[in-house]
């Protein structure tokens, strides 16, 4: 068989791929993936008790992006939603992120943001460029709130210590004065009203794409012909590991049903400071499903090895300075796309991949040859 493209992976940047290039150029796109299902890390099922569960841990979906939300909503309609989480730590729940009303919980009676203000100014260790994930939160809220909500949740998520990791880590957590006590600050945040598995069926639904599922891209590369490759899996994957494995972490969930209508307050609780699992995530609370019972996931970091997916690229200098040997070596590679997370190494949310995307669809369809 002959194709223009294959696309190697059916997460987003494989699917917005093969959708433009099929429905916009004409062309025909082989879209492959080792896993028995598309979607990528943003897969979603229903379990045995009828709970829609995300498969490889909650994907909160938002944007700032007219053209990604108009994009995906000519595949989706939308379940409005505002994420919101809550952190345990000394034997209650406290509001996260860190906003007017974690503030009052901490001084024990109402406040303003004027009075938080000045107290955070006091509590704040003056750092002017902060360097690392630690020098970032004690520079915004002091010692005391790091040690609370961020020091010890980070090193179970990474294995490192917050001083070993870049700012960006602890820097995407917001820290508000007022009571916005939303997760996420974005314009736009809903959940696809169908899931997200329902999402991808249709964006690769095009008569142009073909999509073969628990297939080797090395097998397939093989076996067909095509004009370019678009490569959204690890980067040093592609290279046969040239230059040693890339780190990442992982992860492992375990789902628990209960026979309740809910387990927790909130869809997702941190424990920065408790038990091995890093967060409980019951995503009833965001899909409105009304279901008499509920399955809760708590969700373990491990170490990435064999047999284990890789989740986070490790966001620290000696990572980064090993990702660009690889980058400089793909940047050489003709005929070659790479896109999205794991290709270019970066823990990008779902909608910056989607953006990142469509931006290569536009330089693909710029070329003389598209």
């Amino acid at each position: 068989m002959s194709y223009d493209y294959l696309i190697v992976g059916a997460g987003y940047a494989g699917a917005v791929l093969a959708e433009r290039l099929a429905s916009q150029r004409g062309a025909r796109c082989l879209v492959i993936d080792r896993r028995d299902h598309i979607g990528g890390n943003s897969h979603d099922h229903y379990d045995a008790a009828g709970v829609l569960l995300h498969t490889y841990g909650p994907h909160y979906f938002r944007t700032n992006s007219d053209r990604i939300r108009e994009y995906l909503s000519q595949f989706t309609e939308w379940h409005a939603v505002e994420y919101k989480i809550l952190s345990w730590t000394n034997g209650r729940y406290w509001q996260f992120p860190i906003n007017l009303n974690t503030f009052e919980q901490i001084i024990g009676r109402p406040s303003t943001s004027e009075e938080m203000e000045a107290t955070l100014a006091e509590w704040r260790v003056p750092i002017a460029e902060p360097k690392n994930s630690e020098e970032v939160i004690i520079s915004q809220v002091g010692t005391k709130l790091y040690e609370m909500f961020f020091k010890n949740y980070t090193r179970k998520q990474w294995r490192r210590d917050p001083q070993e990791l870049d700012a960006s880590v602890c820097g995407r957590i917001p820290v508000r004065i007022n009571r916005d006590d939303r997760y996420l600050s974005e314009k736009f945040q809903a959940l696809p009203k169908e899931g997200y598995t329902a999402m991808f069926r249709r964006i690769l639904a095009h008569p142009n794409i073909e999509v073969r599922l628990k297939t080797d891209y090395r097998e397939a590369r093989q076996q067909i012909s095509y004009r370019h490759l678009i490569y959204t899996g690890p980067i040093d994957e592609y290279f046969d590991h040239c230059y040693g494995p890339l780190p990442y972490r992982s992860l492992r969930f375990e789902p628990e049903t209960l026979q309740q209508e809910y387990f927790q307050p909130a869809m997702q609780v941190n424990y920065p400071n408790d038990h091995d699992f890093t967060r409980i995530v019951e995503l009833k609370h965001a899909t409105g499903q009304k279901l008499p019972v509920t399955t809760i996931v708590r969700e373990y970091p491990e170490d990435f090895g064999p047999g284990r997916e890789p989740y986070y690229p490790i966001p620290a200098p000696d990572a980064r300075a090993l990702y660009q040997r690889y980058a400089d070596r793909a940047a050489a590679e003709k005929g070659v796309s790479f896109v999205g997370r794991l290709a270019t190494y970066r823990y990008y949310n779902m909608d910056q991949v989607v953006g990142m995307a469509l931006a290569e669809f536009d330089r693909l369809a710029s070329l003389p040859s598209s």
